[in-house]
């Protein structure tokens, strides 16, 4: 079923009579039919930084992911001319099942999954890091109207229209 593979054992300098017997590991697919405490472990790590080391810590975590997000995405953008799609295509890659939506007076970004949505909740810097990391990439100011990690549906960031500026007369 794809849940364990076969592989030949690590040749040792002690081997027993008899042919070489398997060696059974499981499968990436395998794993992800288990629980994870990945979240948990994540969660565990940043309360602990925090507690030793206080709360700037886990603020430098996460300008230092959101860096991370930026310089990523920076190459994602600079391939495109629609910077917004651009950006949504690179968030979806990254696992966030992004889109764009239109509205009236600006566009928004609508992140339809949080693969860190359990530990955002219990650290919103995470996500502050991450608006902030979208506006430089833009190149304008955005708005975090809405987070998974708050309990709402979708996280959803919002990108004003930039008015242009008309000649004076």
């Amino acid at each position: 079923d794809g849940i364990l593979e076969a592989r030949e054992p690590r040749i040792s300098s002690t081997r027993g009579r008899g042919r070489p017997s398997k060696v059974f590991v499981m499968t990436d697919s395998g794993r992800e039919k288990f629980e994870h405490s990945y979240d948990d472990l994540a969660v565990a790590a940043l309360k602990f930084m925090s507690a030793q080391s206080g709360e700037h810590l886990v603020t430098a975590f996460a300008k230092s992911r959101a860096d991370d997000i930026e310089r990523k995405g920076a190459l994602a953008l600079a391939k495109s001319s629609n910077k917004l799609d651009a950006l949504a295509s690179f968030l979806t890659e990254q696992g966030y099942a992004a889109s764009v939506e239109t509205r009236a007076t600006g566009q928004e970004i609508c992140q339809h999954h949080c693969p860190i949505a359990h530990v955002a909740s219990e650290f919103p810097q995470l996500c502050e890091a991450e608006t902030e990391a979208f506006s430089k990439l833009l190149g304008t100011h955005v708005q975090r109207l809405a987070t998974i990690a708050h309990g709402d549906g979708v996280c959803t960031t919002y990108i004003p229209n930039i008015p242009t500026k008309e000649p004076l007369t």
